[in-house]
């Protein structure tokens, strides 16, 4: 497994590439498979990104997409991953792609696994491509080092392909892909941008006390393209 990595100077540069590289791979996934899948992480960082990628002239319609990890909240606060993926990506020319949301009725994630497991099934998998981002911590997708949840999480023989997290660092319970459902990807890719993250990244990479990082047992377990501007 390996980590390889495509440095660029600006985030507008490394947006334009990225975009060229996700459409060629659902367009591929859509001629071999009939469907292509990509499954995003929420936040800050890639909002830029899905804009410019929501532009991208690709058979949309043929394109199931959901996320990698949800904050519990209700689909209209704006701690919800689904909200900002509705104003980002979900528009433009990708206003056409079946999305599948974590989020359910239920008052409790725990209670919402089988039916989130269930709706996976409505996207063709591995997944063509997959956009991670790490946190200060270590963290990806809602694999928080912090919870109790965390070595289930990254347990690559639990057969689930979701998880109920409760962060002790960060509000809100989560839903979360778990590491085997996370490695069942063709294209990984971990998208930061800034020094801070790039610093976390080294340390992990580097220090063995870094272990329990969620980040490093993806990397351990999959080939993953670093994408990374300051």
């Amino acid at each position: 497994m390996a980590l390889t990595q495509s440095k660029f100077r600006t985030t507008e540069q490394l947006n334009t590439a990225l975009v060229r590289k996700i459409t060629k791979l659902l367009r591929d996934g859509i001629e071999e498979n009939g469907r292509a899948s990509l499954v995003v992480s929420g936040g800050r960082t890639p909002a830029e990104l899905f804009n410019a990628l929501s532009k991208a002239h690709l058979e949309w319609n043929k394109v199931d997409i959901s996320l990698a990890d949800e904050r519990w909240v209700d689909n209209t606060d704006d701690a919800s991953n689904e909200k900002m993926l509705r104003t980002k990506l979900l528009i433009n020319n990708a206003a056409n792609a079946n999305f599948v949301p974590l989020k359910t009725h239920h008052g409790d994630a725990k209670d919402a696994v089988l039916t989130c497991t269930d709706n996976l099934q409505k996207m063709h998998t591995p997944f063509d491509v997959l956009i991670l981002g790490m946190g200060e911590d270590g963290h990806t997708a809602s694999l928080f080092p912090c919870s109790e949840q965390i070595s289930e999480g990254l347990d690559l023989e639990s057969g689930n392909a979701y998880i109920a997290v409760q962060p002790t660092t960060a509000p809100n319970q989560r839903m979360s892909l778990t590491l085997p459902a996370l490695l069942n990807s063709n294209q990984i890719f971990l998208h930061l941008t800034g020094e801070s993250k790039k610093d976390v990244l080294d340390k992990v990479l580097s220090d063995d006390d870094a272990m329990v990082m969620p980040i490093r047992a993806v990397i351990n377990n999959a080939d993953v393209e670093l994408v990374w501007a300051p």
